[in-house]
């Protein structure tokens, strides 16, 4: 051949033929074959390419590029380790914290804010407690709240099993802390933490009874202590195989019978609203549960029998006054034994003043007046013999 056959012929680029032969892989552990020598004394053609060199094949490779690493300063990487590898165990909280605050809810913000808050050492918060005592300034009770308030999570976390939100609790809980380090002794001897721990917890668990229901529980004392320990009692008086009976029950809890009666039926029914619709078919009429409920009033034909004697008793009332013919008498049968439905009878002191005498002389005459009224029933109304006009006077 030629060379100028040889140079028309063409010919791979050097970048795909460098591609080519790093592909192709070397079977592991067979001697690879010398190519023979090319002879010194052919020329090579003056119009053909030269091969390309391995550092022209090291610049065409294209290869991805990598981040760039920069080494530690000051050993602030082994410090950025540390924080990768996790929390400390003097800012763990019982809820995980997440770094992507964008997705994160309203309970990881809190928690990754709650973390942000240094802790105090005991020096420390012995000084700003002590400072806080003889100042009273809000930054110092800052401090000492919000290097708290990891204990109210952790406490709060306690009752994560009652159907509330957990940051209710938390919400409840810095209010018993704020209430602790306004009323914390540093001289006792005591942490702060030691101290606000039962401010915390009674807070949460006032919260929890308040609404634990619609109707309030735990109002009184008896109600507090069988609302904690009624159901506990009733398991140990079982498993000690003794009947769990209301009587031996107040016995154990020093209450009353009753107060152990109304709190299991609170502790045991659901409330719901009296208006709420009762499921029924469909030609029933719609019904709520206070259609369904018994009205504490009297039988019907009580009822009407006592609408008939007061009809009667009236029109003898206007019978008797009719037959008065002092001014004085048919005043005080008008205005005080029997005034009309939309007047208040008049007072004594009131009566006496009009005409000018004394309380005790208008009671004089309205006794008069009254043992008439009485005697006049008797005659009209045999059945009306016990009957009181005035009711007897409290003594």
């Amino acid at each position: 051949m030629s060379p100028k056959q040889k140079a028309r012929k063409p010919r791979k680029p050097a970048k795909a033929r460098a591609l080519g032969n790093a592909a192709a892989p070397s079977k592991a552990g067979a001697p690879r074959r010398a190519s023979p020598p090319a002879p010194a004394s052919t020329p090579a053609p003056a119009n053909a390419r030269a091969p390309a060199g391995p550092e022209r094949l090291e610049e065409e490779r294209e290869e991805p590029l990598e981040p760039e690493v920069l080494a530690a300063e000051n050993g602030r990487g082994a410090a950025f380790e540390a924080e990768d590898e996790g929390p400390s165990a003097a800012t763990t909280l019982p809820v995980p914290v997440e770094r992507d605050l964008a997705r994160a809810d309203a309970l990881q913000r809190y928690m990754a804010e709650v973390a942000r808050h240094p802790l105090l050492s005991r020096e420390e918060e012995h000084d700003l407690a002590v400072r806080f005592q003889q100042t009273h300034d809000p930054e110092l009770a800052y401090r000492l709240v919000t290097a708290n308030l990891r204990l109210v999570v952790k406490i709060a976390h306690e009752y994560r099993r009652a159907a509330f939100n957990l940051l209710d609790l938390v919400q409840e809980g810095n209010v018993g802390l704020m209430h602790a380090v306004q009323k914390y002794d540093p001289f006792r001897g005591v942490k702060l933490s030691s101290y606000a721990a039962w401010w915390i917890r009674a807070y949460i668990l006032r919260y929890l009874m308040d609404n634990w229901r619609m109707v309030k529980l735990g109002t009184t004392q008896a109600q507090r202590k069988l609302f904690f320990n009624l159901r506990k009692e009733q398991e140990r008086l079982l498993a000690q195989g003794f009947e769990a009976a209301p009587k031996l029950l107040a016995e154990r809890l020093d209450v009353s019978e009753q107060d152990v009666r109304e709190m299991d039926q609170r502790l045991a029914n659901d409330e719901f609203s009296i208006d709420a619709p009762v499921l029924g078919t469909r030609d029933e009429p719609r019904q709520t549960h206070g259609d369904r409920l018994v009205q504490p009033s009297a039988p019907i034909d009580e009822q009407l029998a006592d609408q008939e004697l007061r009809r009667i008793f009236k029109e003898k009332l206007a019978g008797f006054g009719k037959t008065l013919t002092g001014e004085k008498d048919r005043f005080l049968f008008e205005n005080r034994i029997a005034p009309p439905d939309d007047r208040e009878p008049m007072t004594l002191q009131q009566i006496g003043d009009l005409w000018g005498v004394t309380r005790e002389r208008a009671r004089q005459l309205e006794a008069r007046l009254t043992d008439k009224l009485r005697d006049y029933l008797r005659r009209e109304l045999p059945d009306f013999a016990q009957l009181s006009v005035n009711p007897p006077e409290e003594t």
